[in-house]
């Protein structure tokens, strides 16, 4: 699911301008596990199921004086996930959800992103989960930016959105209605190269 992987869509947010920034790229910051790809479902309308992503690697770049032109780019391994039950988390990778044997990896790529504040904005692009690209937009939030004690420039963003599951080819008609959409949340740190 969590085609929001797309992960990107935090990405975008490091298009949202900053007086004291570069134009520059940055790595998503996944091998000091400073980085996120969540999401939260309902368990059959009684309660919920959350998830993450453990395996994803991507960077993004942004220019704050045309934050119009920055763009982002993620891939999420599908078989890194984990909801703490190793048999659900068999079952939602077969091919009854995400077959993950088939679609491997799940992509995100932006096309565009809006400020619509200081430190916010909205990213927008394409969603490839399952063989099935969607386009998507994710609200974005800069969390902060400066050096760190190593001797990095950092920039750490947030976002979240919902999906609907049939967009991408994954049949809930079986399941409430409650089950038929998720909340993907991502939340990262890039290191400027």
């Amino acid at each position: 699911m969590l085609k929001k992987t797309a992960l990107a869509t935090l990405a975008a947010a490091a298009l949202v301008p900053l007086s004291q920034a570069q134009a520059a790229d940055y790595v998503i910051d996944t091998e000091g596990q400073h980085a996120f790809v969540q999401f939260k479902i309902s368990h059959l309308g009684f309660s919920y199921i959350l998830g993450s992503f453990e395996t994803f690697e991507g960077g993004f770049s942004y220019d704050p004086e045309n934050p119009e032109a920055s763009s982002v780019e993620m891939e999420v391994q599908v078989d890194s996930l984990n909801t703490n039950h190793a048999e659900r988390d068999r079952h939602i990778l077969s091919d009854d959800f995400l077959g993950a044997d088939g679609f491997p990896t799940a992509t995100f790529v932006s096309t565009g992103f809006e400020p619509s504040g200081e430190g916010e904005g909205v990213l927008s692009g394409e969603l490839t989960l399952k063989g099935e690209t969607q386009a998507i937009e994710m609200p974005v939030t800069l969390l902060g930016e400066g050096d760190d004690p190593w001797g990095n420039y950092r920039a750490g963003f947030e976002g979240s959105t919902t999906l609907t599951l049939g967009d991408y080819g994954i049949d809930m008609s079986a399941f409430p209605e409650a089950m038929h959409e998720l909340e993907l949340y991502v939340t990262f740190e890039g290191i400027r190269q």
